[in-house]
């Protein structure tokens, strides 16, 4: 049997697509080993989102090779996609595809083995309109499906390479989705999380047809309980997606809308669609709509130009607006976009201390929204035994507010809908006491469930 290794650099759609690709390789007969073992192939997933991700994408092609010379060493993902001649030119690398097209690798793979001929596979990402199928029908996660929807981005943020990496705004067919959808169900999934590279772009390509009628159309799906968007932009965020927060049972009272700067002139700079007081006033409307929601959000520091004065400014509008979480990013230099080219670039160490304190806010900020539901009972599934470690007499999962919860229990409730008490809040993690696990009858409406006072 033919084996084949994968390593993934980046983001959750990176892992998605490597998930997907693997599913090309089982259905022709390999095994799957591990990325230090001896394979004969290794697939590198690459990540471009920075320049040190460029550079640790090229130590790990360079692994793949020392592991075993006459692999086929292959490349995807974004880096192989705007740099494929760069990546060609490392002694050993066999194929070189992007970030379309993978629905070929195995007859590119099968070439090589062939005639040892290296291939560059890369074409303009920037002329493609269709959306590329990919399915993944099972995860790791017994609980929760990752279900792609849409790739690409048409926004052009001057911090960002992603356009130039992943190409314009495409969207999967709604057909499409339902169906993987139900066959995500089928397999036993409760919570689908729609992901994409601009999730709430979904549509925008298509006649009469947005990412609130996708989700009206999710809503039908029998028996899938919780659906969750990976993320959407607060400009994206109109009446038809506030009435669907509002009026679904099945959407998760979580939300992560990245914010990556509170003051509006970087904001600007960024060429973000947004003002904070826009964003702010999105997040009302959203809270009033779906009380007790969990609002994530990215923050970039540092930005060129951002001045003590508007850093401080930032800090206290997201102080004020009080998200439940917030992933925090120093700015790094992107080459090849606008924001590298500014002027007035921070100091690192500025941006180090600036990183810090919003890393404490954020915890800060963790913790106030978690102590809410100390003595409120929630439903809680389960998704792997505590720290991934069997034999502990703990389990943990997610609350559809994205609550962590770990609770007495063992493997045998991983996949079931439990009702949890929470007893005790913490930052990254609370702790609960179950109350009854839910047959199939208790499954509706838990997606806005009444939080119980026990």
């Amino acid at each position: 049997m033919p084996s084949v290794a994968f390593y993934t650099l980046g983001c959750k759609v990176n892992f998605y697509d490597t998930e997907a690709i693997w599913q090309l390789f089982k259905n022709e007969g390999y095994e799957q080993v591990d990325f230090e073992a001896t394979a004969d192939v290794y697939l590198v997933n690459t990540c471009t989102v920075t320049n040190t991700g460029d550079k640790k994408s090229r130590q790990i092609i360079r692994r793949a090779v020392r592991r075993n010379p006459n692999a086929v060493i292959a490349v995807t993902g974004c880096y192989a996609q705007t740099s494929p001649a760069e990546i060609m030119a490392i002694p050993g690398v066999d194929l070189v595809i992007g970030t379309q097209d993978r629905e070929k690798i195995i007859s590119f793979v099968d070439q090589i083995h062939a005639d040892r001929t290296p291939v560059n596979a890369v074409r303009n990402i920037m002329k493609t309109r269709q959306f590329e199928e990919l399915d993944v029908p099972d995860f790791s996660e017994r609980t929760r499906a990752f279900l792609k929807i849409q790739e690409g981005c048409n926004n052009f943020c001057t911090f960002c390479i992603i356009p130039w990496s992943r190409g314009l705004s495409r969207s999967r067919e709604p057909q499409s989705v339902i169906e993987q959808a139900k066959q995500l169900v089928a397999s036993g999934y409760k919570e689908i999380v729609l992901t994409g590279i601009h999730t709430g772009g979904y549509g925008d390509d298509m006649e009469n047809y947005r990412l609130t009628d996708l989700l009206w159309d999710l809503d039908k799906v029998d028996g899938l309980e919780r659906i969750r968007i990976s993320s959407i932009e607060a400009s994206q965020i109109d009446d038809a997606m506030i009435d669907v927060l509002k009026r679904s049972s099945k959407m998760c009272r979580h939300l992560h809308i990245p914010l990556q700067a509170g003051e509006t002139s970087v904001l600007k700079r960024m060429r973000r669609k947004y003002t904070t007081e826009e964003f702010a006033s999105k997040l009302q409307r959203i809270r009033e709509a779906m009380p007790g929601v969990a609002i994530t959000t990215d923050v970039i520091v540092g930005f060129p130009g951002e001045t003590d004065e508007m850093f401080e400014e930032g800090y206290k509008f997201m102080e004020a607006v009080g998200f439940s979480e917030m992933h925090v990013f120093p700015y790094s230099k992107r080459t090849g976009t606008p924001a590298a080219r500014m002027e007035d670039q921070v100091d690192e160490e500025v941006k180090n201390e600036r990183v810090h304190k919003l890393i404490d806010l954020s915890e800060k900020m963790q913790l106030q929204y978690a102590q809410q539901y100390v003595g409120t009972v929630l439903d809680i599934i389960p998704e792997r035994d505590y720290k991934g470690a069997p034999g502990t007499g703990l389990v943990m999962g997610y609350s559809d507010n994205y609550l962590q919860v770990v609770f007495d229990g063992d493997e045998s409730l991983i996949g079931k809908l439990c009702r949890v008490k929470i007893t005790e809040a913490g930052v990254n993690e609370n702790r609960g006491q179950l109350i009854r696990v839910l047959d199939e009858s208790g499954l509706n409406n838990f997606g806005h469930p009444e939080a119980l006072r026990a």
